[in-house]
């Protein structure tokens, strides 16, 4: 053979060589990579080709599936009060990929999960058509109603119910919201109703999950957890100690005097007057004398500076290191860099209620196959301990009274019912311009003192006259009609 035709040889040689080992590459190397790659259109069309399972809340499916046309795609998602279980489920989309419970218990849902591969052999071999499994949740149908409609009647904000002994999510609520069903699928229409979630073209951005992301001054709701490090450091040891608080009381460091809100009694109150009456002076010297350190140790026991995961992420709730003692004081007062999602302050207040013991909060109770076998189920965990049960007991006593004869009457339920609480009312904005937030957090209490439910709300009226804006006057009424769907639903 000569010499040109030698080396024609060789490199044909060589590209028969490389394309071989591009075909083993692709064949074996990245099979798996390539059958689960989103991009893959055989992988949409095999997701799309079953009905998905469900989302289940007590008892009932809040999820549904419809057959399409004109689409390689059959089966697209549907939502029973889609608007309202949006912040639970998120949303799964032909066109726009899955959020949320949708996407976290994707594999269950669409029976792709490896916990379902032994069923689906013997469904392979029978012929049967592959199912999705479900996922049932700890959401209280009745609860859940309760706080979508009083914060659709307010305009904007959150709100988010927890069982204190369990950890269970009971309520989970934002609003504005949006109706996932609408983005189901990859038409025009899909496309229409995608491009208005956009926070470019509706500033209320519906599709924010007010209850899990977003990071609000938290207010004077902040000051349960100021009289819980109070309680926990010996700083004082019971509700009705006189504190060392002067009137005025000038914040260290500055020739500021911090102020409170109207002519109440602060001078050296006890804590409980301090928390009833809403004391700056008070709980922002307490937050000073603890320090930044004990502050921001005892914020953490409650799940500050966390992302939590339920499974959904939640943002992590602010609670500043390093800051000198006057931003210390200001922080433990709920304000400067002070913030905290709906889902935290909950969380403070189902500690609160657990005599001390803070339970890890979740929402999906168990994963079920097609069969409704239970595949997984959650059990309930404690996250820490905030408080003991005695500091619990008196941070009780005080939360009770405000409800009692203080600012959170609003939230009363009769029938032995007892409520604790605290409102807030967050400043917020350049110079504190824009309008104020309206907070309240709580518990009840049945008679034979078991607490079924702590709840959180917090409400951005932008519609309320300024000096009407009050955590008592707005959040409460929501607060207690979420709490008595719960106590409802038990008898």
């Amino acid at each position: 053979m000569n010499k040109p035709l030698r080396r024609i040889a060789i490199f044909c040689g060589l590209l028969v060589i490389t394309l071989l080992l591009r075909d083993n590459w692709l064949q074996y190397v990245k099979a798996d990579t390539l059958a689960t790659d989103t991009d893959n259109r055989r992988v949409a069309i095999e997701r799309y080709a079953t009905p998905r399972g469900d989302i289940i809340v007590g008892g009932k499916a809040i999820t549904g599936h419809t057959t399409t046309s004109g689409s390689d795609f059959k089966y697209k998602r549907t939502y029973k009060d889609g608007a309202m279980w949006a912040p639970v489920t998120g949303y799964v989309s032909q066109a726009y990929g899955a959020t949320q419970l949708e996407n976290i218990e994707d594999g269950i849902l669409t029976g792709n999960d490896d916990r379902l591969f032994f069923r689906n052999t013997l469904d392979m071999i029978t012929g049967k058509k592959k199912e999705g499994g479900n996922v049932v949740t700890t959401l209280n149908a009745a609860a859940q109603k309760a706080a979508y409609d009083g914060l659709k009647v307010r305009g904007k904000g959150a709100a988010v119910a927890i069982e204190p002994s369990t950890g269970k999510i009971l309520a989970l609520a934002s609003y504005p919201s949006y109706d996932p069903s609408t983005i189901a699928g990859g038409g025009a229409s899909d496309e229409k109703a995608w491009k208005a979630l956009d926070k470019k073209n509706n500033p209320d951005d519906p599709s924010l999950n007010r209850a899990l992301r977003e990071v609000y001054p938290p207010g004077s709701t902040f000051k349960v957890l100021t009289a819980a490090a109070a309680l926990e450091n010996g700083l004082y040891t019971s509700a009705d100690q006189k504190t060392r608080s002067p009137l005025p009381w000038t914040m260290p460091g500055t020739t500021t005097p911090l102020k409170n809100e109207g002519n109440i009694p602060c001078e050296n109150a006890t804590l409980r007057v301090a928390l009833r009456y809403s004391c700056n002076t008070v709980f922002g010297k307490v937050g000073s004398d603890l320090g930044n350190e004990k502050m921001l140790e005892e914020a953490k026991k409650f799940g500050f500076t966390s992302e939590q995961f339920i499974p959904v992420r939640a943002s992590a709730s602010v609670f500043s290191d390093d800051m000198n003692p006057s931003q210390t004081a200001l922080s433990s007062i709920g304000q400067f860099n002070t913030a905290a999602t709906p889902l935290q302050m909950a969380m403070i207040a189902s500690a609160v209620a657990n005599d001390g013991k803070l339970m890890k909060p979740y929402m999906v109770d168990e994963l079920q196959a097609p069969n409704v076998d239970t595949l997984e189920k959650t059990d309930p965990e404690e996250m820490s301990r905030p408080l003991s049960e005695k500091n619990a007991q008196i941070l009780q006593s005080m939360m009770e009274t405000v409800v009692k004869e203080g600012t959170g009457t609003a939230a009363q339920i009769g029938g032995g019912v007892t409520v604790g609480g605290k409102t807030g009312t967050a400043q917020h904005g350049v110079d504190n311009s824009e309008k104020p937030y309206a907070w309240f957090i709580s518990y009840a209490k049945l008679s034979d003192g078991s607490a079924p439910v702590a709840v959180a709300v917090v409400v951005e009226d932008d519609k309320a006259v300024r000096d009407d804006i009050s955590g008592g006057g707005l959040a409460a009424p929501i607060a207690k009609n979420v709490m008595e769907a719960v106590i409802n639903s038990k008898k």
